[in-house]
């Protein structure tokens, strides 16, 4: 489930779960759909091919962005023309926050047979069942060292990528991922302050200072408009953002004891006390009402706005001051004294497992068989995007424009990057989709003249807390297994939990329905299985 830090970039909550034609439309939350005219070629944008050789193509994409940002019409999106004249090709570009929305959008232009040329999978399995469902094209004679030569060099290893097959076939290709840790709570300290309370250090602590945030008037209006905590489950299960999962043991989003055995945070029977927990605190009157509703960034808004003062992130840069879309400068906007600030209320313990590929790019099998040149096309194109020329472009805009570069010191140009992309719907935010923001692959270093002592601080903060070591490899279910319908049910299952029975009393029965009816057992004891496997335990 991540962010741009360095640069100045909006936040994607978390995830965090992806390019062609003459029109470009745009899909936000609401559904709604804009369009551009063809770019004109040759008018100097960085890096772009003044006499394409090769055959124009019209490329369709769909690929993630956040709920608040828009790509630009005409050669206001450089990272469009630059592609466009670059590799000869004409885009259509569908882009969405990952989610169920963008998986009925998906799913319709699948069952209509009108496939996007390329898309990420937003499903959670990684596109497994696509491949199962004969909907995928095997893409292992587009997608090699040879012809992505910079995917491999700098971001995927062959083996991740050998271990991300389906029954053996290559189906998909994993998004370049970052190995930094950035999961954390933040707090409002200046609240903190206030009401002469320390950061919390304990669960305990965290629940009382909850309970002050809700109704000892930390913002001191006179009101008790104010929640201790808020999160966004959309509506859809309750979401992973709770420290009950923490308190109860749990690490996001799984591990592996030392025996081999996995675990998985959402179905593991420690949930039982989670609900209970989580019922709990909801009945203290201590959560946003809106919790459940809320559509992210709904909760960050709302935090924004001064009507809760703990949430969760996996951001490197969701409360820095260099950031003009975090949540520290919007809250400041209208609290000149805001301070959030991370922390963790669980001392040593991890909060999450090292990171595995996930979010794959995938190919219809239709455009694979019937019109391998897009596949060919469009893999050059994710090569570019995985190089350090296309890295620069879609994290931080045009050289001597947006930033300067001397050997590998970037340095930044603030005034510049808000005029032209900031404040112009943040569009690079769309255009990372395929890298994180991870300079130090290329052995960059990025100075931002804005990034204060105190942003500086959080990232250390960050960096210094507990984490789980990665499983290994990338986990494949068993063959016909649904794991979209195998969590839908889980989900129901856990909001069930919360908002009927207000506890997790029956959660041993649930959780029995999953194991048996929907297979579950047997996912657990493959995965269980791969990770001995891949760490070399027998």
């Amino acid at each position: 489930m991540i962010k741009k830090t360095d640069k100045f970039r909006k936040m994607k909550v978390l995830t965090s779960a992806t390019l062609a034609l003459a029109v470009l439309s745009a899909c936000g939350d609401s559904g709604s759909t804009n369009t551009s005219s063809p770019t004109p070629a040759g008018t100097g944008t960085a890096n772009a091919s003044a006499k394409p050789t090769k055959e124009l193509l019209n490329l369709r994409i769909m690929i993630d962005g956040p709920a608040n940002a828009t790509l630009p019409k005409g050669d206001e999106d450089f990272v469009k023309k630059t592609i466009e004249e670059k590799f000869n090709v004409k885009l259509t570009v569908d882009y969405m926050a990952l989610g169920q929305d963008y998986i009925n959008k998906l799913n319709a232009q699948l069952t209509a047979n009108d496939p996007p040329d390329m898309w990420r999978d937003a499903t959670g399995d990684g596109g497994q069942k696509y491949a199962l469902d004969g909907i995928l094209g095997e893409i292992d004679k587009f997608v090699s060292p040879q012809t992505m030569p910079n995917y491999f060099k700098y971001w995927v290893d062959e083996t991740t990528y050998k271990n991300y097959q389906i029954q053996g076939k290559t189906y998909r290709a994993p998004v370049p991922y970052s190995k930094e840790l950035y999961r954390a709570w933040y707090i409002r300290k200046d609240w903190l302050d206030k009401l002469n309370l320390q950061v919390p250090k304990t669960y305990d602590e965290y629940i009382n200072v909850l309970k002050a945030f809700t109704f000892n008037d930390p913002d001191g209006n006179g009101k008790k408009d104010t929640y201790g905590f808020t999160t966004a489950a959309g509506g859809d299960g309750i979401g992973l953002d709770w420290p009950e999962y923490w308190k109860a043991g749990l690490i996001y989003a799984s591990y592996v004891k030392d025996d081999g055995t996995f675990v998985d945070m959402q179905t593991d029977p420690k949930v039982e006390q989670v609900l209970t927990d989580i019922s709990k605190v909801i009945a203290e009157g201590v959560v946003d009402p809106d919790w459940f509703l809320n559509k992210s960034p709904q909760h960050i808004d709302k935090a924004a706005q001064g009507k809760v003062g703990v949430i969760m992130s996996a951001a490197k840069d969701f409360a820095f001051d260099s950031n003009p879309q975090s949540i520290q400068s919007k809250t400041k906007a209208l609290f000149p004294n805001a301070n959030w600030v991370p922390f963790t209320p669980f001392g040593s313990q991890p909060i999450q497992s090292g990171i595995a590929p996930g979010s794959p790019v995938l190919f219809h099998k239709n455009i694979v068989e019937k019109s391998p040149e897009k596949v060919a096309r469009s893999v050059e194109i994710l090569d570019w995007l995985a190089s350090e020329e296309g890295y620069l472009l879609t994290h931080y805009g045009i050289e001597n424009k947006h930033y300067t570069k001397n050997g590998k010191t970037i340095t930044l140009l603030p005034d510049a990057y808000k005029a032209d992309i900031t404040n112009k719907g943040d569009f690079l935010t769309i255009w990372d989709f395929f890298t994180p923001l991870t300079p130090a692959v290329f052995g960059l270093n990025v100075i931002d003249p804005n990034q204060t002592d105190r942003d500086r601080q959080i990232e250390k903060t960050l960096l210094g807390l507990p984490s789980y070591r990665y499983n290994g490899t990338s986990l494949i279910a068993p063959d016909g297994f649904d794991l979209g319908t195998y969590r839908k049910r889980q989900r129901e299952l856990q909001a069930k939990a919360i908002f009927e029975d207000k506890s997790g009393k029956n959660w041993p029965a649930y959780r029995e329905e999953l194991m048996v009816k929907y297979k579950g057992q047997e996912l657990l004891d493959l995965y269980t299985k791969q990770t001995k496997a891949a760490l070399g335990i027998k």
